[in-house]
């Protein structure tokens, strides 16, 4: 980016704070690859140019990634863009490179700039890459106030330029991937380090910074997430499943299919959409013919695969009454907030005060309020107070559910004297 390039940004930044004027006054610019589309990097000797061109580059590291949600299993990576300086930008295939580690190690003690980094980091793990520190620009941008904080809109906002659109949610495991796209995936990166610059002078302007750097420091901390108890609860639609035959019919079918995506290395729901599964556990049908009549399972679908669904949903049928899944999943934590006033009007009370103070300050600062103190705290903190509700109490409550030190700054006033709250 030019000098006079940068200057307009940051006129725009300080001009536009957290919306643009709509309409702008002038057409925006389309971002353009500043030394057009790198090639593919995609066999062990053009990684190891990569590798020693990033470890040579200076300052902060632009990272995106790919995957292919919606066509493959799982969510694994299909491509990887970097840019750093003195190295310019890359594409890296992880299918013909699928251990980036040697990358990783690399880039090891820069600062990684992401936008929305908890989507990538965990595809971005699985091949090598890890970050020890990051800089995210989604979650600068929220920090910062801003309404609209998709890394399009960031980029014009805040920097000018409009980034190609459409390729969002292409199959990225299509090899070759065409070009089109991979101008897209190029482009991801072009203005990630100078989107992070100007969004550092604006948190700093609005004394937010050292806010960002902890969110940042917990991102890059946290452990990979525990495997979901019980996923096939979630299917959509499942709210209109009560009984519990019903439900070890969705868990039956549901286990089913991820078995076979699994194998095919397809999404899920292209073997089996959730409406069919719901449809089937509604019905209960006795035989395969009955259930060729139910949504989803229609003319197209083979004798052999319906047989196989008719299978688990026969061994749902037999399960003994002490195997059925219980309704509901086993609460750890309080209940939902709809049942506190006849569970305990007291913490009721509690949290409507909390939740308003939290609201107002939140209005205050210009950020999200899920941003300002996550409203699991919230609810946790309420419904089992400290039995003296203190500063320094509600303070410790606060960090054993890992709240930060900015969060608990701001917030550990406001809900301590939200616990005094009682029910008159």
């Amino acid at each position: 980016m030019t000098d006079a390039q940068k200057t307009a940004a940051d006129t725009t930044l300080r001009a536009t704070g957290d919306s643009p004027p709509d309409p702008r006054p002038a057409p925006v610019p389309l971002l353009e690859p500043r030394e057009g589309i790198p090639p593919v990097t995609a066999t062990d000797e053009a990684l190891a140019e990569v590798v020693a061109a990033f470890a040579a580059g200076t300052g902060p590291v632009a990272v995106d990634a790919e995957r292919a949600s919606g066509y493959r299993y799982g969510q694994r990576a299909y491509l990887v863009q970097l840019r750093r300086e003195g190295a310019g930008s890359v594409l890296v295939d992880p299918v013909g490179c699928p251990d980036l580690s040697a990358l990783g190690e690399a880039i090891g003690d820069a600062e990684w700039v992401l936008h929305a980094a908890t989507q990538d980091l965990p595809c971005l793990r699985d091949i090598g890459m890890v970050p020890t520190r990051l800089f995210d620009t989604e979650l600068a941008g929220r920090l910062a106030g801003f309404a609209r904080v998709g890394l399009g809109a960031m980029v014009e906002n805040v920097l000018g330029f409009a980034l190609e659109k459409g390729h969002s949610a292409v199959d990225w495991s299509t090899r070759p991937l065409p070009e089109p796209w991979l101008r897209y995936a190029a482009l991801d990166v072009e203005l990630l380090v100078d989107l992070r610059d100007a969004l550092e002078e604006e948190l700093t302007q609005q004394g937010k910074l050292e806010w960002a750097r902890q969110e940042f420091a917990a991102i890059a901390a946290a452990p990979p997430p525990p495997p979901r108890k019980d996923p096939w609860r979630r299917t959509s639609g499942m709210h209109k499943v009560r009984r519990r035959r019903q439900m070890a019919v969705v868990r039956e079918l549901w286990t089913a299919r991820d078995q076979v995506a699994q194998r095919r290395d397809v999404s899920p729901g292209k073997v089996l959409g959730d409406a069919a599964i719901v449809e089937a556990a509604l019905s209960l049908p006795p035989n395969s013919h009955a259930l060729a009549g139910l949504p989803g399972f229609g003319h197209r679908m083979g004798r052999r695969q319906l047989e196989q669904w008719q299978a688990a949903v026969d061994r749902a049928r037999a399960l003994p009454e002490s195997e059925l899944p219980q309704p509901g999943q086993p609460l750890n934590g309080p209940p939902p907030p709809r049942a506190w006033a006849d569970k305990d009007p007291v913490a009721a009370a509690r949290l409507s005060a909390a939740r308003a103070a939290v609201t107002a300050l939140a209005e205050e600062l210009n950020l999200p309020q899920e941003n300002l103190i996550t409203p699991d705290t919230v609810r946790r903190l309420c419904w089992e107070p400290p039995a003296e509700p203190t500063r320094e109490t509600v303070t410790e409550v606060l960090s054993g559910h890992g709240a930060r030190p900015w969060q608990i700054e701001q917030v550990a006033p406001i809900l301590t004297e939200a616990l005094l709250t009682d029910a008159g």
